[in-house]
């Protein structure tokens, strides 16, 4: 990991622990992850929030004031708003997407949760998704989550990702070992 990263990453992870900290205490862990599903959609869909939280040319003010408007105008808790205006008090707010991923690791694993990456070749049906996620809770021991993606290029089969394994079942990845065999040969 490039250093640049880790430190982002490290100054994620504190607000995120508080974040976490607070919201159990208060009981509403649920509402936090509301409001990351709210922060995450915003980050998607707004070229003008990512430039907000990520450009130099906001001062400190401006990035408060525009944050405090967002959040009013979002419903978010009263944690979440607080942290969003410290941040952009200390010129932090660059680090809210690893801050999400953060908290939602953190509030999976409170949960006993494990999140599987899926990517398919075509979008999963929802009984596909649910049947998936109960053979994975048989394997991994903890409710699995599934955040799942289309690419069209592996033309049939699943990748898999839980944690640190991989389960590369896709016919792209097949017929490329396939190939790969035929020059062994050739």
């Amino acid at each position: 990991m490039s250093e640049p990263a880790s430190i982002s990453s490290g100054i994620a992870a504190r607000y995120a622990t508080a974040v976490f900290e607070l919201a159990k205490e208060d009981k509403s862990v649920a509402k936090i992850e509301k409001d990351l599903d709210a922060l995450e959609a915003a980050l998607t869909d707004s070229e003008d929030f990512r430039a907000l939280i990520s450009s130099p040319i906001y001062s400190r003010d401006e990035q408060g004031k525009a944050i405090a408007a967002l959040a009013k105008k979002m419903g978010l808790t009263a944690v979440v708003t607080n942290v969003l205006g410290l941040m952009a008090q200390k010129r932090r707010l660059f680090v809210l997407p690893y801050m999400i991923s953060a908290l939602r690791a953190q509030i999976a694993e409170d949960k006993g949760e494990v999140t599987a990456d899926v990517v398919s070749a075509k979008a999963l049906t929802k009984t596909q998704a649910e049947k998936l996620a109960k053979t994975l809770k048989e394997r991994v021991g903890k409710d699995v989550k599934i955040n799942a993606t289309v690419d069209e290029s592996l033309i049939g089969g699943l990748i898999v990702k839980v944690g640190s394994k991989m389960i590369d079942t896709s016919i792209a990845s097949k017929l490329n070992s396939l190939q790969n065999a035929m020059k062994e040969v050739g």
